[in-house]
């Protein structure tokens, strides 16, 4: 057994998890019991019933997110059920805790139907600040997020727009690396599932302010199948159907070996060993390559290097360049619970990008994103966020 899995079950068996619930007030006197419950807790209470808002200011739900999964798509385990996602969920709410003072409370469903995730989690959404989706597999993910944003709090699936938030920031100071600009790139994109999808929408800034974020020049974004093109449309699902009303502007078909002739960057969201260096030696000059499939990428730095490419990224912590969701949804859904956001916009999404990309001062082909364990990235993505959803909203 691995080290990492071996010592990852000890400590969790000899810990029952990594979750508890911690009170916040001392439970010692029986004044301490009755301004903390009866009769003290009803003056709270009367309180909120006169003005719901102040449930923000008043209970958890000014700093606590649901952290919900069907576990049809937990890591890259595939669709182990709820009880296999639940660990994952702990972790998120570990991570949630640490990064940014925020209560994540698991919750893992026993469905997979798409109108029963949406009623539970209506059915629940008053008790919390905000919605994290997780582990839901496409595209029944993009069903069920696009069934929830009118909650009046934000619902986010973190696979789709912590990946793609996280990516960009990391595309970005490749971009200042390299000496290219967004708007020149032409990007491969492997892999259309709920990542691959957010990621092309994120590039092409789809009815977003340009003076933000400028588009990337052309997305291509492939499956198994190769690239999604006109040619194929009979043949894909809708989510992919949507794809095309942005990408793939010369309606080029192929492989995705195909795509790479003449790309400046390669994103991968997919399966590992996939490319060789010969591969990337098609591609144009200095290519920028995100190899994200774990364990294993879709090529191994070391080889990329040797095809010809300028900066390198994984989702591995130990390698350089680990594109890690950690940077983004902590300090995400912290701005967004300080500025009240009813949802998270576009907008927000791409102000966190260039904020994240900003904390690294000096950006160098081995650091163009910060490290995950950065406790100093979550406050300042926080405050981009929160800025942007006022802005938004002219306040």
């Amino acid at each position: 057994m691995p080290e990492f899995a071996k010592r990852s079950l000890d400590i969790h068996r000899k810990l029952g998890g990594k979750f508890e619930i911690a009170s916040k007030v001392k439970l010692e006197t029986r004044d301490d019991l009755s301004i903390a419950y009866t009769p003290g807790v009803a003056a709270v209470s009367e309180a909120v019933k006169d003005n719901p808002a102040e449930a923000r200011a008043l209970t958890m739900k000014g700093s606590s997110v649901a952290i919900v999964s069907d576990g049809s798509a937990v890591l890259g385990l595939g669709n182990i059920g709820p009880a296999g996602a639940l660990p994952v969920m702990e972790g998120k709410a570990l991570l949630f805790k640490e990064f940014a003072n925020i209560d994540g409370i698991p919750i893992v469903l026993d469905t997979h139907d798409h109108h029963d995730i949406v009623t539970v989690v209506r059915a629940i959404a008053p008790t919390f600040g905000g919605i994290n989706l997780e582990d839901i597999s496409a595209p029944l993910c993009f069903e069920v997020e696009d069934a929830l944003q009118d909650l009046g709090i934000p619902v986010f699936h973190d696979d789709q727009h912590g990946t793609a938030i996280v990516l960009l920031a990391a595309l970005i100071n490749a971009c200042r690396v390299t000496g290219r600009s967004l708007d020149s790139l032409r990007v491969v994109i492997n892999g259309a599932g709920a990542a691959g999808t957010a990621i092309a929408k994120l590039l092409r800034c789809i009815g977003h302010d340009a003076s933000v974020c400028v588009p990337v020049k052309d997305v291509l974004v492939c499956d198994s199948k190769g690239i999604i093109s006109r040619a194929r449309y009979d043949g894909l699902n809708h989510p992919k159907r949507e794809l095309l009303g942005f990408t793939n502007r010369q309606d080029k078909s192929g492989s995705f070996k195909d795509a790479l002739v003449g790309a400046d960057v390669f994103i991968g969201v997919s399966v590992g060993s996939i490319l060789n260096k010969e591969d990337i030696q098609t591609m144009a000059a200095d290519p920028i390559i995100f190899a994200m499939a774990n364990p294993i990428p879709e090529i191994m730095p070391d080889e990329a290097i040797a095809g010809g490419a300028a900066v390198v990224g994984t989702g591995r912590s130990d390698l350089a360049n680990q594109v890690n969701n950690v940077l983004a949804f902590p300090g995400i859904f912290r701005g967004a619970l300080d500025a009240g956001a009813e949802r998270i916009t576009e907008h927000m999404k791409i102000s966190a990008a260039f904020a994240l990309a900003d904390c690294v001062e000096n950006p160098t082909a081995d650091h163009v994103i910060p490290d995950p364990l950065d406790k100093s990235v979550a406050p300042k993505v926080a405050e981009a966020t929160a800025r942007s959803w006022c802005e938004e909203m002219g306040s």
